[in-house]
């Protein structure tokens, strides 16, 4: 009743203490301890949890490195390293800078790849397929694996890459892998194809004092991405800016009758002034367009009486100068038939056409001779 016996198995390890101090590391197998005042204490750690977390770690690194190099596998990182850590040639767990610890040596192989980051931080193209295999497509995260940086650049875009703040490069299509360890990494998109930019709803007065509201519409592309960003912080808005100012000064330098005489003329300015404003920008503006020109609705109903009236006085010109044509036309008709009597007898038989089909019914006397001779006349 005196002794403590400890059975330790196969895929296990124990500490053993005595009054609170560590003793030794028990391998597999029996031990007894003769502990009449049960000043013997025992841990057991199961060799299927490889990570020694524990509070006499750094004590066991620090005071007792043989049975350190005896029982433990022990990694210690530097302030620019990193480690991946396999399990019987598994990638498990990404360490980070200073990192400490000890792993249980047993039927698990613990092994580690140490890579320095002080300069480059960019993921090896060999370590690629491991850790796209566990964090992008979708299996099983590593520990550590917030460490690990993954930008998606789409086709047709450019990705610039910014460490720490400041610009580092372009990145092309595809996946770009880098360590986050000691760096603050961002990737942003840009889009190279040529992409639309709406300037919608502007209220702008024309020279005589019309206020109209104007929609704009242009066909843009980012030529140089870097030149793009170092000079505008926000190049869309810049370009939208200018494509504004432009318009204001196409329209405000104008009449309306000017604007609605010539409309293609807002757009021969605007392009003009944002190709000089962009140059040396990293921007292409392609085409310039206006979409809309909405008049306000007294201005509406002006011009649509106008545009009646115009209309009115135009139908009233074609209609005096059909009626002086068809007057002229008589005259000489009328001339012929003075100077010609079988011309002036065909009149008549015209004429006498005419009445009869509106006619149902004539009573004919002194026969047909006298209804010709005598029914229709043209006297002078």
């Amino acid at each position: 009743m005196f002794m403590t016996k400890v059975h330790v198995k196969k895929d296990e390890r124990a500490l053993l203490f005595r009054k609170g101090d560590f003793v030794e590391v028990l391998g597999p197998g029996e031990y007894s301890y003769f502990d009449p005042l049960k000043r013997f204490a025992v841990e057991k750690f199961s060799l299927a949890k490889t990570l020694f977390d524990h509070p006499l770690a750094d004590y066991l690194r620090m005071a007792e490195p043989e049975v350190v190099a005896r029982e433990f596998v022990a990694i210690e990182l530097g302030a620019s390293q990193i480690a991946l850590r396999y399990e019987s040639g598994v990638l498990v767990e990404v360490l980070a800078p200073n990192t400490r610890r000890l792993y249980w040596k047993g039927y698990i192989d613990v092994a580690f790849e140490e890579i320095d980051i002080a300069t480059d931080f960019v993921i090896a193209a060999a370590l690629v397929p491991k850790i796209a295999a566990l964090i992008l497509r979708g299996g099983v995260k590593i520990a550590g694996n917030e460490g690990v940086f993954v930008a998606m650049v789409p086709e047709h875009s450019a990705g610039m890459l910014s460490v720490d703040g400041k610009l580092h490069g372009l990145l092309a299509s595809g996946l770009h892998y880098f360590w986050r360890f000691l760096r603050d990494v961002k990737v942003e998109t840009v889009d190279l194809r040529l992409q639309v930019l709406d300037v919608a709803g502007q209220e702008i007065l024309t020279r005589d004092k019309v206020s109209l509201r104007v929609n704009l519409t242009a066909g843009y592309r980012i030529t140089d991405v870097q030149i793009a960003f170092a000079k505008q912080a926000k190049p869309l808005e810049f370009l939208y800016k200018e494509l504004q100012f432009g318009l204001r000064a196409a329209v405000g330098t104008r009449s309306l009758d000017e604007l609605l005489e010539n409309k293609s003329v807002i757009n021969e300015v605007v392009g003009e002034h944002i190709k000089r404003r962009v140059a040396g920008y990293g921007l292409e503006v392609e085409s310039v367009g206006v979409k809309d020109i909405i008049l306000p609705g007294e201005m509406k109903t002006i011009l649509n009486k106008v545009v009646e009236a115009e209309k009115a006085a135009q139908a009233n010109v074609i209609r005096r100068r059909e009626e002086t044509a068809a007057t002229r036309s008589l005259l000489n008709t009328a001339k012929v038939m003075e100077d010609n009597p079988i011309a002036l007898r065909l009149k008549e038989l015209e004429t006498l056409e005419k009445v009869t089909e509106k006619i149902d019914r004539i009573s004919v006397f002194g026969g047909l001779d006298g209804v010709l001779k005598d029914l229709v006349k043209i006297r002078p």
